[in-house]
């Protein structure tokens, strides 16, 4: 069942950053609460291991014609002339 949930003693500056977000997202402030309490009670993303990043990247057949030596080096140069 449903749950009624109550902020007291929400500072004024709060309150109106609140509204703007929620006109923004065109949801009302109780809209845009439920909004913001759902995302942050959303279950951490897993990370995958190096291992099984790789197994998926060869997966999906992902690759690269470029070596990763080559890779760094340009960046490394493009940071020089920064």
């Amino acid at each position: 069942m449903p749950a009624n949930l109550s902020i007291k003693n929400v500072p004024d500056g709060v309150t109106q950053r609140l509204r703007d977000r929620a006109a923004r997202n065109h949801r009302s402030l109780q809209g845009e609460l439920l909004a913001i309490v759902e995302a942050a009670v959303q279950p951490e993303p897993e990370f995958l291991s190096p291992a099984e990043f790789l197994a998926m990247v060869r997966r999906l057949g992902i690759s690269s014609t470029e070596s990763s030596v080559d890779l760094i080096r340009a960046d490394r140069q493009r940071d020089e002339h920064r």
